[in-house]
């Protein structure tokens, strides 16, 4: 048998994404043939879910959760490759156990809650497992959390989508107007809850956008500046959520929507995560 050389090891580690001495050991035992070391890895759960990483992982299961007394909420995403695999019951009660184990242990990040256990094991081994279980790629991609006076959960059309929603006052009479919020937030998809929110590179781009079509309509320099802040303004109203037009009723806008319930009720901050 040949020997098995570092760049070997190297070209191995960077096709399937396994430690090191886990590539040498699969090179070993395959006698240098990489096909049959990835196989070897497959075995071991660590092949499918790299070496599909050029699959897409567009299905999944999207769960939020919040704690009974309403003061925090969480949302991940199981991802999988196929709708057949994410309408598994077995994949929704896992994804149902790693968001319960989120909200639980409110972890710092992603990275914190796949080190958590599951049913004896790391929730990333628990993944891992499932790859090589069912043969597709499968990833937890996504953990949100948010902690307010009051959080109020939206799960979007067959765990397809989900959506936690904080509002600034706590009461139980309006769980209707934070499930509504929620759902706009699924439905329009704004990018911060108001101008405020919005990264100033974001705005920046805008105005210059703005700018350069006024430029091109014709418009005097003078007045490109104005012109641009107009633009920005249709912008903020378009793409944060407390300025956008609510779509139950277009006569108002969100911001509007929640002062028929108080006249200091505002949204805190929001999550949301969605498959694709």
């Amino acid at each position: 048998m040949s020997e098995i050389s570092a760049a070997d090891v190297k070209k191995l580690r960077e096709m399937t994404g396994a430690g090191m001495m886990d590539c040498k050991s699969a090179l070993t035992e395959a006698e240098g043939d990489f096909e049959k070391a990835i196989e070897v890895l497959r075995k071991k759960g660590q092949k499918l879910s790299v070496k599909r990483a050029d699959r897409d992982a567009k299905e999944g299961v999207v769960i939020a959760l919040v704690a009974d007394d309403h003061s925090k909420g969480v949302v991940i995403r199981l991802s999988s490759e196929t709708d057949f695999v994410s309408k598994n019951e077995d994949f929704i009660n896992t994804a149902k156990q790693i968001a319960q184990i989120a909200l639980s242990e409110f972890p710092a990040d992603l990275d914190a809650l796949s080190l958590l256990p599951i049913n004896g094991v790391a929730i990333k081994d628990k993944v891992n497992d499932m790859v090589a279980a069912i043969g597709e790629k499968i990833g937890l991609e996504s953990y949100e959390k948010l902690e307010a006076p009051m959080v109020v959960p939206y799960i979007h059309m067959g765990n397809r989508a989900a959506v936690i929603v904080g509002l600034n006052i706590i009461n139980d009479s309006f769980l209707e107007a934070g499930k509504d919020v929620a759902m706009q937030v699924a439905a329009m998809k704004p990018i911060a809850v108001n101008s405020e929110g919005v990264d100033k590179s974001i705005i920046e781009k805008e105005i210059e956008i703005g700018k350069e079509v006024a430029r091109q309509e014709g418009k005097p320099e003078e007045m490109l500046e104005k012109i641009a802040t107009g633009k920005l303004n249709k912008f903020f109203k378009d793409n944060t959520l407390l300025l956008q037009e609510f779509v139950k009723d277009s006569k108002l806008n969100v911001d509007q929507y929640l002062k028929k319930f108080d006249k200091d009720l505002t949204v805190t901050a929001f999550k949301h995560v969605m498959n694709g």
